[in-house]
């Protein structure tokens, strides 16, 4: 295993992270005896997998379910100085009730501390505010750090890009949970921002929100040859030095395997990625047209200020995935989440265009007369049945 330095913390983090999220029984807290065995040694495989491995870094939240509990019953077993074990609690405006929540996760735990606190799901003005407020969310985090409960204090993030810069622009933060990968690297200067505060950099969900990667479409796969486009997208992210790890969640211990080959081409990557890069950039001007492909995403409105709060900036993004790459598996569980994702994956689907009138809104847009005939497309190939996010289902 690889190993970076997670930026203040001093940590060494491992290139790749266990996360959490797929391995545990169920997305709601249920009594430990109803945990089928199965269920239970499948995690613990897949644990003791990842520490053979050298991924010692094992994250997980609050409301992942039952994985906390399960995880409780392993992770003692290990010498508590060799695990880097993170957890998520959710700001709230009452921080009495966020200490409460930590306090449930660290008894699920089974452990006198965890090394990475994060506030979970910093994704908007107002979680923010619950987050740095005067006696808010960051304070109580700050006690439980005091208290010896805690090592170091971060946050996760799906927000705009202007709430994630203003979070680590306080500098109240010791490293960042983020999204950020090839289809998607919107949030960049975010990470560059990070970096010069010397912060953590996390990369949230690279294979799944990456892109099913563990469900190419064959044009993916034919465009990223001679890697798999499970590391292709591992390569890419892990080739510039200010991001430090990638979340694996991992269903199953042999899901690192792919993963792992990444490892031995670092040295090489910037051989190996550009001839890679350069086949997606040519098929997506191809398939979309040069213009479209490099500026379909200038000055577009966000989905507050849009009639019908439509995510216009989200719904051409998976249509151009869809057309450029056959991604459209990706696009439909994306666009179909959308009215169903809260602030996680905030706006509306393209789904009303009739009964819309979007000309203001895109007065400043140079596709301004398309955009409205590429949403009723993205409508007409990505609509399916609503999607929820995985902790609601």
């Amino acid at each position: 295993m690889l190993y970076r330095r997670f930026g203040r913390t001093e940590l060494q983090i491992p290139v790749f992270s266990c996360g959490g999220m797929r391995y545990q029984f169920k997305w709601q807290d249920v009594p430990p005896e109803e945990i089928p065995q199965d269920s239970q040694d499948n995690l613990e495989a897949t644990i003791h997998r990842a520490v053979e491995l050298g991924i010692n870094h094992i994250e997980t939240a609050r409301f992942y379910g039952t994985s906390e509990m399960q995880l409780g019953k392993i992770l003692p077993q290990f010498p508590r100085e060799k695990l880097i074990v993170q957890t998520k609690v959710p700001p709230v405006a009452d921080a009495k009730d966020f200490r409460k929540t930590f306090e449930k996760s660290l008894a699920y735990l089974q452990l006198d501390y965890v090394d990475l606190l994060g506030l979970h799901g910093i994704n908007t003005a107002e979680a923010l505010d619950y987050s740095i407020s005067d006696g808010g969310c960051l304070a109580v985090a700050k006690e439980l750090q005091a208290e010896g409960k805690v090592r170091f204090i971060g946050f996760s993030t799906h927000a705009p890009i202007e709430i994630i810069l203003k979070a680590i622009n306080t500098n109240q933060f010791d490293y960042v949970n983020l999204h950020w990968y090839y289809i998607n690297q919107w949030n960049w200067s975010a990470i560059e921002a990070a970096n010069q505060l010397d912060m953590g950099v996390f990369i949230i969900s690279p294979a799944n929100k990456g892109g099913l990667l563990y469900q190419p479409s064959e044009k993916l796969v034919n465009l990223c040859q001679p890697l798999s486009p499970m590391v292709f997208n591992d390569l890419f992210c892990l080739s510039h030095p200010q991001v430090h790890t990638l979340s694996i969640g991992a269903a199953k211990p042999s899901d690192f395997d792919e993963h792992l080959k990444t490892l031995e081409l670092l040295d090489h990557a910037e051989e190996i990625l550009p001839p890679i890069i350069e086949r997606l950039e040519n098929s997506a001007i191809e398939t979309l047209g040069k213009d479209w492909a490099k500026t379909w995403d200038l000055n577009l409105p966000n989905w507050q200020e849009t009639p019908g709060k439509i995510n216009i900036k989200v719904v051409l993004w998976l249509l151009n995935l869809s057309l450029a790459y056959d991604m459209i598996e990706y696009g439909k569980m994306r666009y179909n989440l959308l009215g169903n994702g809260n602030d996680w994956f905030p706006g509306n689907q393209a789904d009303k265009l009739d009964e819309l009138d979007l000309r203001r809104c895109l007065i400043n847009s140079p596709h301004a007369e398309k955009i409205p005939q590429m949403l009723a497309k993205a409508n007409a190939i990505l609509k399916g049945e609503n999607v929820k996010r995985l902790s609601q289902s």
